[in-house]
């Protein structure tokens, strides 16, 4: 068995049959997981995060259903293909709700490596108003122009929804699931997190204005375009996303212990 060390200096094993870039690849998305649990952002064993593996074409690594996102870890993370089809040997199975989704948007967009589907009070409450996201305080101003918005047509198992999915995506790389929650897909798993964490804290501030009477102060197309293209400038090749995931590793780490 080959040896390698997480951010938290614990040593796991890998399994002979897998490649050093997918167990990388799984130690990043069981942590990115464990992340999401750590900051509150579960719907118990539903929803789910994706991650394309780069040498295997259309296929992606997702959670288990049925376990928790503490549960999940590089091992036990399934290997299926964009239509779901389980391509590992595992006990568990996928979530089918989550496959139209991340199957449609990996098989579609080759700029989008990871995918991470969330319904928070929050995003849920943004989405469920017509008008969507307001592009007026500061981590908002960042999704200038990377919002697109789906019409609610139920749990999402159907074929036929991929397409119409895929229409409302468009180029941009945050989907706004009306009545229902967000999909956000990014280069890698980092980068993903990061954007989560962005819209996670627009619709936070949102909600929060939303509470306050009067009237919030509108900015300007221009000043959200210049924010959302430095924050694009800032993580495109600085490094910046992957900071921030491992410092957000260190911390949940330090408070809860090792992962796994």
């Amino acid at each position: 068995m080959n040896q390698m060390t997480s951010r938290a200096d614990t040593v796991i094993s890998r399994p002979d049959h897998i490649s050093e870039d997918e167990w990388a690849l799984r130690v990043k998305l069981a942590h990115c997981y464990h992340l999401v649990d750590y900051f509150g952002w579960t719907e118990t064993i539903f929803n789910h995060i994706s991650a394309r593996l780069m040498d295997q074409a259309d296929c992606y690594l997702v959670n288990p259903f049925g376990l928790n996102y503490t549960e999940i870890t590089p091992a036990n993370l399934i290997k299926v293909d964009v239509n779901g089809k389980k391509l590992c040997d595992s006990p568990y199975d996928g979530n089918p709700a989550g496959f139209a989704l991340h199957g449609a948007i990996h098989a579609a967009r080759e700029d989008v490596h990871c995918v991470i589907h969330t319904h928070t009070n929050a995003v849920s409450a943004v989405a469920a108003k017509p008008n969507g996201f307001a592009m007026n305080n500061f981590y908002a101003a960042q999704l200038y122009g990377r919002v697109g918005y789906h019409a609610f047509e139920g749990i999402t198992l159907f074929q036929e929804e991929k397409g119409r999915m895929l229409e409302s995506l468009g180029d941009k790389h945050i989907l706004v699931l009306r009545n229902h929650g967000i999909a956000v897909g990014e280069m890698d798993v980092e980068r993903t997190f990061f954007l989560l964490w962005t819209v996670q804290r627009a619709a936070e501030i949102q909600v929060a204005a939303g509470s306050i009477g009067g009237e919030d102060v509108i900015l300007e197309d221009a000043i959200g375009e210049k924010c959302a293209g430095l924050t694009q400038m800032l993580i495109k090749d600085s490094g910046f996303a992957v900071k921030f995931f491992d410092a957000m590793v260190r911390k949940m780490e330090a408070d809860r212990g090792p992962c796994w």
